[in-house]
């Protein structure tokens, strides 16, 4: 029997050549963005053959680097409603998603299934979605990660497996990675040897991705707009702010819902190096938590506020194998 609040899932049409974008910002606004990130991410969006356009509101910026409500609320409510556009894409995060979510025409979201991408503060609106309506939304890069000149070739490997083809896929460590301020000076980069994944916790799953930004998925919590946690394998990533006493509570907070014991698995993304979480400390978090001695954990996953990033389905289904000497973990259905 269905949960309450586990909708059947529907699963938006994949991209094709020719298909429109809509550019939309639910959080911050594109003023944020250079002429020179802009230039470069419709560039290489052209160059898959997408024909992009922009949300009416989507340049709007007030003293938050955001807009309205009302204006915001209007640009999704029309990406959705236009039957031209196949795919919505954040412009980048912020910290006011959540302000949208009781102002939102869920019915208007669930019969016009589309891609909807973003990460970060957009974990609300990805995981109420999927509450809301069953509807698979993606937790991948904005517009603005489009705009990065150099070293974009791993995030669009894996944009293009999980929203152009329908074939199940392994996610695989990338080479290098970096942490640095590449919209700043986009010729000056810091690559790091990227020292693979990071096995935690032994064990076998398959289940229902849930999850995106911790503490941003934390404010769903108590809500109607939480997804359930029923067979599911929950994929956890923070930013910078996030030091490990601030990890370690939000994670004890997801532990104590009442559904926690439907998590078959958990996958964390990779730390930003101002958080100061290092591998050992991040183990030493997850051995501190009895609830957590019989799933599999992994870390060091190409997902969150580093680069190069996976896309991956927020409502679809993956199957992860964590031994020590062997992790593979797969997208199943996306």
């Amino acid at each position: 029997m269905l949960r309450k609040n586990m909708l059947p899932k529907i699963y938006p049409k994949n991209l094709v050549a020719g298909d429109e974008i809509r550019i939309i910002a639910p959080a911050c606004s594109l003023a944020l963005l250079s002429k020179e990130c802009q230039k470069i991410a419709n560039d290489r969006l052209a160059n898959l053959v997408l024909k992009v356009s922009f949300g009416q509101h989507v340049a709007e910026s007030d003293d938050f680097v955001s807009t309205s409500i009302e204006a915001r609320v209007a640009d999704i409510h029309e990406a959705f409603a236009d039957k031209n556009v196949k795919a919505i894409i954040t412009v980048i995060g912020g910290f006011n998603s959540n302000q949208l979510l009781k102002y939102l025409d869920w019915d208007l979201i669930k019969n016009n299934p589309k891609i909807f991408c973003g990460y970060s503060d957009i974990t609300v609106l990805n995981n109420a979605i999927l509450a809301k309506t069953g509807l698979v939304s993606y937790y991948g890069p904005y517009y603005s990660s489009f705009g990065q000149k150099l070293y974009f070739d791993y995030t669009l490997d894996y944009f293009k497996k999980c929203l152009f083809h329908l074939d199940p896929f392994e996610i695989k460590a990338s080479d290098k990675w970096s942490d640095d301020e590449w919209y700043i000076d986009q010729d000056k980069r810091n690559l790091l040897d990227n020292p693979s994944l990071l096995f935690i916790n032994a064990g076998q799953a398959r289940g229902t991705i849930i999850g995106g930004n911790l503490c941003t998925l934390n404010l769903l919590q108590g809500t109607e707009y939480f997804p359930s946690l029923e067979n599911s394998i929950l994929f956890l990533e923070d930013d910078d702010e996030s030091q490990a006493v601030n990890f370690d509570r939000d994670l004890q907070s997801l532990i104590h819902l009442p559904d926690f014991q439907g998590v078959r698995a958990i996958v964390i993304g990779r730390f930003q190096k101002a958080s100061g979480i290092s591998d050992d400390l991040l183990m030493k978090i997850i051995k501190s938590k009895k609830e957590l001695a019989n799933i599999p954990v992994i870390a060091n996953v190409d997902f969150g506020h580093t680069d190069p990033k996976i896309t991956f389905p927020v409502g679809g289904e993956a199957s992860l194998i964590a031994d020590p000497k062997k992790i593979k973990l797969e997208i199943i259905k996306h």
